[in-house]
């Protein structure tokens, strides 16, 4: 292939990806493969194509995405294990017209941190909150999660989730969904680009409802993979995850504009998926 023939081709026009001013140059630590880094990188696209990046305020978490504030570069507060909800409740009460997230993963959301999420969205606190579900703890060695799946085997669950003996996974974005505080909440995914854009649609919708003062928590749920808490290749997590998370944690809008779904609309074709 000529020089001449790669100059013609390498022209603005021709142009199909440009990554956003709003993730920084520095290398993810994510793991190959993981979600986390396709999540990361829409937040901040629909935050500039919003127009929203000078008065934004991310909350990032304890866990895998403890260092979220080292690749979005707009203002970030670091909060402790569980209490993201908490630290963006006061400052969102004390800057009303920033607009402000969380992100958490299910350790940090749904388990240390199950109150405060509960509570910021029963009072209807008017933020979004991200929630990244890979249903295990990823940073901290591979341990049964609230939201690992039964039988499902981790770190501290060797033979698979037993449900007599350590109770069942925590739907937490059904629970979210009946809290009067909740105006949208909704579950997606990352793993292939049809679902990428499902999933910025979603977040659009988020922060439009913050902008626009509708009152109460946008809730939205991503089903990720974690291949080396699973122990699997990164396609092979992505198929494990469609066969056995989908199913569980099926991908669709609970809630809209304060409404609840029927549920029969939460059924996943996993076709194609």
């Amino acid at each position: 292939m000529s020089k001449d023939f790669l100059n013609d081709i390498i022209q603005p026009e021709n142009l199909v990806y440009k990554k956003t001013e709003l993730m920084t140059d520095n290398t993810l630590s994510y793991c190959p493969g993981c979600g986390h880094g396709t999540a990361h990188r829409i937040i901040m696209e629909v935050i500039e194509e919003l127009g929203l990046a000078e008065d934004t305020i991310g909350v990032a978490p304890v866990g895998c995405s403890v260092l979220a504030y080292d690749f979005m570069n707009i203002d970030m507060q670091q909060a402790a294990h569980g209490r993201a909800p908490a630290v963006a409740t006061g400052i969102k009460r004390c800057f009303p017209d920033k607009i402000v997230f969380t992100y958490q993963g299910d350790g940090d959301l749904a388990a240390i941190g199950t109150a405060e999420t509960i509570h910021a969205v029963n009072r209807g606190e008017n933020f979004v909150i991200i929630f990244v579900n890979n249903g295990i703890y990823g940073m901290t060695g591979g341990q049964m999660a609230p939201t690992t799946l039964p039988g499902m085997k981790s770190s501290t669950s060797p033979y698979g989730r037993d449900v007599d003996m350590m109770g069942a996974p925590l739907k937490i974005t059904e629970l979210m969904a009946q809290l009067p505080g909740a105006y949208f909440v909704t579950r997606q995914a990352v793993h292939t680009p049809a679902h990428v854009r499902k999933t910025k649609k979603a977040l659009k919708m988020a922060f439009k409802n913050q902008m626009e003062k509708k009152g109460g928590i946008s809730f939205i749920e991503i089903v990720s993979n974690c291949n080396s808490g699973w122990k699997m290749s990164p396609v092979q997590a992505n198929q494990w995850m469609v066969e056995n998370m989908f199913p569980f944690y099926p991908l669709g809008d609970i809630k809209v504009d304060s409404e609840l779904i029927n549920k029969e609309c939460l059924t996943v074709d996993l076709k194609g998926q």
